[in-house]
């Protein structure tokens, strides 16, 4: 399936534009390059100088401007060449595509559509993953056989964690059971499952303060636009009032932030946090929970990719649907009409 482009995507954690550093991505099928310039603001360029189609990765900064290492031509703000060796007039045409690029709450969001249209109050939030009251560290998962949807499906439709993550993230076969409530948005879904009574799920015993059966709670947003999951999720003493809204002081909570972002029609970037509202000052908790999902992570990309390939080599076999397949077959309801309408808009302009 095609993707939006009038979207805003992550295309990078912050920590990777380091100065100095020239970073290559591909998102939506465009070869990009990435770097801060000489105020430190970051930059998104084609991955091609003008002149003779070389890529710009391969060049370097000087002073935040972008050298071409082939013929040393250089680029600065607005990507204008403001230097072609050996020759004083400089054509326009030396000019490279630039993209909106806006760096916020630790994630670089560009914009790959129509640049009048990037209004950076657009920008999912993300804000937990840059508030003091909680505690993160970035992640990164490169799915190099598999379409975005397909992923996004694993998302909506959490009942695999009984099997996928029996023993990480699962807490038994009553998340393959637990029947969520759907909530549909002109701009995604929100899925509710609550968990009454039930055992603590493996990754969390080192790090509960407590012990017996417990309330776990998954309340997440799927925002369609920039394929963004952002979910409130976490586990307490059971009977506590945490499936109505209480967290006690001992609750477990957590926020995590994943982002789909397309890199071709069959790979993808998975940008992902997961932040701990607890234990702020022991960096050993964070440091244990991202490992801990970095584990269960990976094992979602290996399902997912065999899945893949099993759909690439039978295009036309349809899928059966099974109760558990509503939010991911609203999910998909909802992007084919945002995809026909952004459609819609570029044949009437």
């Amino acid at each position: 399936m095609k993707a939006l482009k009038n979207t805003w995507y992550a295309a990078a954690w912050d920590v990777e534009l380091q100065p100095g550093a020239l970073v290559a991505r591909r998102i939506l099928g465009e070869a990009l390059v990435l770097y801060r310039d000489a105020d430190g603001l970051p930059v998104a360029a084609a991955d091609r100088c003008p002149h003779r189609l070389a890529p710009l990765s391969a060049g370097r900064l000087e002073e935040g401007q972008l050298r071409c290492m082939y013929h040393g031509l250089l680029f600065g703000q607005g990507g204008r060449c403001v230097e072609v060796p050996g020759q004083e007039m400089i054509s326009p045409n030396l000019k490279l595509k630039t993209y909106p690029l806006v760096e916020r709450h630790r994630y670089l969001w560009i914009w790959m559509g129509d640049p009048a249209l990037a209004d950076p109050a657009l920008i999912p939030d993300a804000h937990w993953l840059a508030d003091p009251n909680w505690r993160a560290l970035p992640g990164y998962l490169h799915y190099d056989r598999a379409n975005y949807v397909t992923v996004m499906d694993n998302l909506l439709d959490f009942s695999h964690l009984a099997f996928v993550h029996e023993n990480t993230l699962g807490g038994g076969k009553v998340s393959a059971e637990i029947k969520p409530r759907i909530e549909r948005f002109d701009w995604g879904l929100r899925i509710s499952r609550l968990y009454s009574n039930i055992p603590l799920p493996p990754y969390l015993k080192a790090l509960a303060r407590f012990e017996g059966l417990v309330d776990r709670w998954q309340i997440y947003d799927w925002r369609m636009a920039g394929n963004v999951l952002s979910m409130d999720f976490g586990s307490a003493p059971a009977g506590c009032g945490a499936l109505e809204g209480a967290r006690p002081p001992e609750a477990l909570v957590f926020h995590t932030v994943q982002c789909l972002t397309p890199e071709t029609e069959g790979s993808t970037h998975y940008f992902w946090a997961a932040a701990n509202g607890f234990e702020l000052d022991n960096a050993l908790v964070t440091e244990e929970i991202h490992r801990q999902t970095a584990i269960a992570f990976a094992e979602d990309k290996a399902i997912i990719q065999a899945q893949q390939a099993v759909i690439d080599e039978h295009p036309h076999e349809r899928m059966t649907a099974i109760a558990a397949d509503a939010g991911l077959q609203q999910g998909r309801a909802l992007l084919g009409r945002m995809l026909q309408a952004e459609a819609d808009r570029e044949a009437a302009a």
